[in-house]
């Protein structure tokens, strides 16, 4: 099965308008399934993941050019970086022809070090994340509520949301539904150690790393205390942000940095970290039933952690950069999200709870008041089913809705 990406379009206008176009995102979120749909009728396919096809390309890599098609796509292009000078000197010896070169990649710290020094002002670098809600529901296109008016349209919701949640939002997992999510998670995780990280070279021994990756997991949402993970794992404080470092760069996390303006406030000003897909969080927690994950100690987290993935990947799907932040006084006042669109400003809470009270629009009309004009109206987004005002513009909103 299928599912319409929200990006389609934007890789389409891409490569009528660059000669390169770069796709990276993390491993199994579609990449090679998109663009061989979207472009195998009129792209040659070629994966470097091979070891035999590796060799190829590195023993003669002008003669492998050569031997492509004048359109082609090069799937796992990390696995052959030495390959793109010679796709700058093959793009700039015909300059004037778009779409020459579709690259995929998940390895976007490797891949991003390399573009920039052989391909820069030649190519559109896009990323591809696991699937949206507005994706998996088929309506790929649909705007976040700010971004045009759709008063009152609403997805369908799941009569059970947190079974649907805590699989996580990978195309495989999604589309077969009978695939077994924990096992899944398992091996996608020890093929990512594997995969990925091996080839990094701030990463000592993977048994280490993933006992890392479990911890963060249990402080997702939660402000980095590089300190106290150095001591629980007995590493040093810059082992510590390296690693976080490798986690960023191959797509596994996102760090939200706190919103600073001159208010005459004291603002915290250290960073939080979000697991970018909701079922990865609760594999490596040991959350598999939906109950457990709603009611337990990181059911605030996980709820979070979907609030702000669905942000992310809708302007990232886009083709934009997302511009979250987050909000929080030395005295504890905090906004779980910023979100600039435009010159503006929305803040927005995420609750849990289905059960909505007035105090839970507090800390945004707080805010507003504090930033004044460059605000919008703000969101309390819940899982359920209530709209409504709790405040002057403070709103509800379910995670449907948005």
């Amino acid at each position: 099965m299928y599912l319409t990406r929200t990006l389609e379009s934007t890789i389409l206008s891409a490569v009528q308008d660059f000669p390169v176009v770069l796709l990276t995102g993390p491993r199994q979120s579609g990449k090679t399934t998109t663009l061989t749909r979207l472009l195998g009728s009129t792209y040659q396919y070629i994966s470097l993941d091979t070891p035999d096809q590796r060799l190829i390309t590195t023993n003669d890599p002008r003669g492998f050019l050569d031997a492509c098609d004048s359109r082609v796509i090069l799937d796992e292009v990390q696995n052959v970086p030495e390959l793109l000078p010679y796709i700058r000197e093959r793009v700039d010896s015909n300059r004037s022809t778009n779409g020459q070169f579709v690259l995929s990649g998940s390895q976007n710290l490797l891949l991003n070090q390399h573009v920039s020094e052989s391909l820069a002002g030649r190519v559109a670098v896009l990323q591809l994340l696991p699937l949206s809600r507005r994706e998996v529901e088929g309506q790929p296109n649909l705007s976040l509520p700010w971004q045009s008016e759709r008063e009152g349209m609403e997805t369908k919701r799941d009569s059970d949301q947190w079974a649907t949640w805590i699989r996580g939002s990978y195309p495989e997992i999604v589309a077969d539904q009978t695939q077994d999510p924990y096992l899944w998670f398992a091996s996608y995780l020890q093929t990512y150690l594997e995969r990925d990280v091996r080839t990094l070279r701030q990463v000592g021994t993977l048994t280490e790393f993933q006992m890392f990756i479990q911890i963060l997991a249990s402080r997702s949402g939660s402000l980095i205390n590089y300190s106290d993970i150095a001591r629980e794992l007995g590493i040093a404080v810059n082992t510590v942000k390296a690693w976080i470092s490798v986690l960023e760069a191959t797509f596994q996390i996102f760090i939200v940095r706190p919103y600073f303006a001159n208010i005459g406030k004291r603002l915290v000003k250290t960073p939080k970290i979000y697991f970018l897909d909701a079922g990865m969080l609760c594999h490596l927690t040991g959350l598999r039933n939906p109950e457990h994950a709603r009611l337990g100690p990181l059911g605030g987290a996980i709820f979070e952690t979907l609030v702000l993935t669905e942000l992310i990947k809708t302007y990232t799907h886009q083709g934009l950069r997302p511009r979250i932040y987050f909000w929080r006084t030395s005295s504890g006042q905090e906004v779980d999200f910023i979100v600039e669109q435009g010159a503006k400003l929305i803040p927005i809470e995420t609750k849990s709870s289905s059960t909505i009270q007035p105090k839970m629009g507090k800390s945004i009309s707080m805010f507003q008041k504090d930033l004044g004009e460059s605000t919008l109206a703000g969101y309390v987004v819940h899982p359920g089913n209530t709209h409504g005002f709790l405040a002057k513009n403070v709103r509800t909103m379910s995670y449907s809705m948005l």
